[in-house]
């Protein structure tokens, strides 16, 4: 369904009222048929739909799971009140939400922290992993992300990479006992310029060296289709490390329909693989307000219209 369409057949569905500035939570009186649930688990993330569902945390999920979304992703959800993790867990488990990601350590942006081997470096990540894991119990998440920063310009790359597995086999050792995957990251050299870990089969290379199930990708398909393209073979050929998958149409870090990568085909693609994990929506919205968020939904009922 195209968008103006949709947008028309919501109008004359919905209430007088509801398209103001009454909550979206209204949704919820189409029922479950005009919602269904999407056929892989995307996980939008707090703010992609504030003006239709409010500020609140809890009704912002409440909201996602009555648009049809059995996930939810929150790179920040480990600086967040405790009390609030808590509800929030509360909140997924009663809705059947799954919980993606969120961030595990602090980010080295600028400078060379895993890469540099420095063993107060690698101290400091190894305690923020151990504070990971009380959070991943507290709001009942499987997955963190792990990006190993800057790299070190004084040393041979492959020094570096041995420096960061080694960081990675002490960090899984933690993890593994919890059932727990920390999720490497490459990032594109656009957004992110001068870090160490940016392609997939360097991120592939580092998790077969680990050798654990607590290390795999995350394979962030906007980064990827800036970073060297030929995404279907690439998510092919590393598939036995992929661990989650996150999303962004390019150009722009926008909903899918609005750039230049065909999402239905990569969606089927990883349908096909009988993929049942989580593929977060770590993007913007396209347009502003409710309208924009209406749009985003839209757009991953036609992505997600591949069968």
């Amino acid at each position: 369904m195209k968008r103006r369409t949709f947008a028309k057949s919501l109008a004359l569905t919905l209430p007088v009222g509801v398209l103001g500035t009454t909550s979206l939570a209204n949704f919820s009186s189409l029922g479950d048929k005009s919602n269904p649930k999407f056929k892989l688990k995307y996980a939008p993330h707090l703010g992609m739909f504030k003006h239709s569902a409010g500020e609140d945390a809890i009704d912002q999920l409440n909201f996602m799971s009555d648009m049809g979304f059995e996930a939810f992703e929150d790179n920040s959800m480990k600086k967040r009140d405790v009390v609030l993790q808590e509800r929030m867990a509360k909140t997924m488990e009663k809705r059947g939400i799954h919980m993606g990601v969120f961030v595990a350590h602090t980010i080295s942006w600028k400078k060379a922290n895993l890469a540099s081997g420095k063993e107060e470096l690698r101290d400091q990540f190894l305690n923020e992993i151990n504070q990971s894991v009380e959070v991943a119990k507290r709001v009942n998440a499987t997955w963190m992300t792990v990006v190993p920063g800057h790299v070190d310009p004084r040393q041979n790359i492959d020094y570096q990479t041995a420096h960061v597995v080694e960081s990675l086999k002490r960090a899984s050792s933690i993890l593994e006992p919890h059932n727990l995957v920390m999720v490497l990251e490459p990032l594109n050299f656009i957004n992110h310029p001068g870090l160490f870990l940016t392609r997939i089969p360097q991120a592939y290379q580092i998790c077969k060296a680990v050798d654990s199930p607590s290390c795999k990708i995350l394979f962030d398909i906007y980064h990827q289709q800036i970073q060297e393209g030929n995404l279907i073979h690439n998510v092919e050929i590393s598939w036995d490390e992929i661990g989650y998958f996150q999303i962004g149409d390019n150009p722009g870090r926008k909903e899918p329909t609005t750039g230049e990568i065909n999402y239905k085909n990569i969606f089927r693609f990883i349908h096909s693989k009988k993929y049942n994990g989580i593929l977060g929506m770590e993007h913007g919205n396209f347009s502003e307000g409710i309208q924009g968020e209406k749009d985003v939904i839209e757009a991953y009922r036609e992505s997600d219209n591949f069968l």
